[in-house]
């Protein structure tokens, strides 16, 4: 996709976010609108996958380590094909294949996830199984900055960097705030480069809203040969809805009808 098309999209991912949430009565806003824009490069640019062939030994895996934040990845495996999109009304509800955090009984999903701190782990696991068994597909972790204060986050770095996992790619969704405030006010995470660094990985710090930087960043040649690579997206929480940027009261509840049709009128773009 060119830069406007992925434009479009991103706006059609935030309006069926907020959607699926507002029917849903419960979900987590905030921080599925920070990692819109880095998660519609990935999937429509970006990964090696198949919706034709969700177990396709080949395919890259993305791990949605921050598994709170699953709508905007749900409405990107709808549209891509995985299941149908009538599915994307059904979530949180009771035999939904779309549960409130990623579960594999949703095709396309690599991972179950929901407490934080373990994607990392399972990241480190599959890129390993993938030397071994001689595939060349790469691994994506999307964490949050709340999760990296979890212990088992840098413990998966220093392996990773240990057993030089070059095809490991994380990603931080580094909106600077969690469930109850600021994530400098809560447990500081700075100097969060220098941390990557220390632990031997390559870093790359963008804005995760610029959709040319993410593009750019993206490309297979910006990863290091022999070390794992993280990329520190800087973004803002509830980005793209005035009433939800940078408010950690919008970290996990639905808007009702009518802040979602304010929301909606300031996105712009169109529905499904």
């Amino acid at each position: 996709m060119n830069i406007n098309e992925l434009q479009n999209k991103v706006k059609w991912v935030r309006r069926i976010t907020l959607e699926m949430i507002n029917k849903a009565g419960s979900g987590h806003p905030g921080g599925s609108l920070s990692e819109a824009e880095i998660l519609t490069v990935l999937y429509y640019n970006v990964l090696n996958i198949d919706p034709r062939r969700p177990d396709w030994p080949d395919r890259d895996r993305f791990i949605l380590s921050k598994g709170h934040c699953c709508p905007p990845v749900y409405a990107i495996l709808a549209d891509l094909g995985y299941f149908p999109k009538e599915e994307l009304n059904t979530l949180r509800k009771y035999k939904s294949i779309l549960q409130g955090h990623p579960s594999i009984i949703t095709p396309g999903i690599d991972m179950v996830s929901g407490s934080l701190g373990n994607g990392l782990s399972v990241g480190v696991g599959m890129a390993m199984a993938g030397r071994k068994q001689k595939r060349n597909y790469n691994v994506y972790v999307m964490m949050g900055d709340g999760e990296l204060q979890e212990g088992t986050i840098w413990e998966a770095a220093m392996s990773a960097a240990h057993h030089k996992l070059n095809r490991l790619i994380g990603i931080v969704d580094y909106n600077k705030i969690q469930i109850n405030g600021n994530v400098s006010d809560i447990m500081a995470i700075e100097p969060l480069a220098d941390k990557w660094k220390a632990f031997g990985w390559k870093v790359i710090e963008i804005n995760g809203h610029d959709l040319n930087e993410i593009c750019d960043t993206f490309r297979s040649e910006k990863y290091d040969s022999v070390r794992p690579t993280v990329i520190i997206a800087h973004t803002v929480k509830g980005s793209g809805v005035s009433f939800m940027e940078g408010n950690c009261a919008w970290h996990g509840k639905a808007p009702d009808e009518e802040q979602l049709k304010i929301a909606l009128n300031e996105i712009g773009g169109t529905g499904i």
